[in-house]
């Protein structure tokens, strides 16, 4: 496991940057809950009727004067964004970079088989996905303790699961990508996660495309979709972690057939 732990320490300082920095914008917006919560009525009101602004982002499905559509709606978008872009980072880099980076003859010349490499550089990303959601739930309930507010226990862990599983299929797609290309990809990977979100958006206003939420991982984690009723879509999760396994798998297959450049 010394790639492993190697992956890890490399890491530290970009998992650390990114989840403090999503973990600190999540504890500051529920910070300022109870000074807007006087003003909630009106905005929800106000919100609501918006038209495709409100459904873009499942305000007309959640309740935006509640502790839970606020975090939903405030702090999902936050975390979202943040926690996609971070497992695109990681994944886009974790086997281009021995290439680009020229340190592939390094790495391979050690008694370790390619596929050994790629599953400890897999093991590492999911580990480190672990850890930044870890710090963004520890700053989630060190803001409802300082607000001295409860939430939905079912609906709160239902929405931070579709969450983890929306930055593991990802992370897991641009591992895949990652295992073709042999420079830094991380505008790649940005842009894919991107794309993705934006994909939701277009869904969410328009009818003709809701055949989108068969591609974007964005649908069955949206607050809007998990918290009114507490529940996932189980169709939607299982197609995502199907995405997922086979992106692993092709890029497994084709790390091992790849002719790789020192």
């Amino acid at each position: 496991m010394v790639l492993f732990r190697h992956e890890l320490k490399q890491s530290r300082k970009m998992l650390l940057i990114w989840s403090c920095a999503v973990g600190f914008m999540l504890l500051i917006c529920m910070l300022l809950y109870p000074e807007m919560e006087r003003q909630m009525g009106s905005m929800d009101k106000m919100f609501s009727s918006m038209g495709g602004f409100t459904q873009a982002f499942g305000m007309d499905r959640l309740n935006f004067a509640s502790l839970m559509g606020f975090y939903g709606i405030e702090c999902g978008n936050i975390l979202g964004i943040g926690g996609s872009f971070f497992a695109a980072l990681l994944g886009i880099g974790m086997l281009s970079k021995e290439e680009s980076g020229h340190t592939a003859e390094f790495l391979l010349t050690h008694p370790i088989s390619r596929i050994q490499a790629v599953w400890q550089k897999l093991a590492a990303l999911i580990c480190q996905l672990v850890l930044f959601n870890v710090i963004c739930l520890a700053c989630a309930f060190l803001s409802f303790a300082l607000i001295d507010e409860s939430v939905d226990g079912k609906a709160f862990a239902l929405f931070h699961l579709a969450q983890f599983l929306l930055q593991l299929e990802i992370a897991f797609v641009c591992f895949c990508v990652s295992a073709f290309i042999r420079r830094s990809g991380l505008g790649l990977g940005l842009g894919l996660a991107a794309l993705l979100y934006f994909l939701n958006i277009i869904c969410n206003i328009s009818d003709e495309a809701k055949w989108l939420k068969y591609i974007t991982p964005f649908k069955y984690a949206d607050a809007s979709s998990v918290i009114p009723e507490a529940q996932l879509d189980a169709g939607l999760v299982t197609l995502g972690v199907c995405y997922a396994l086979v992106a692993v798998l092709v890029a497994v297959f084709h790390y091992q057939r790849k002719d790789i450049s020192a």
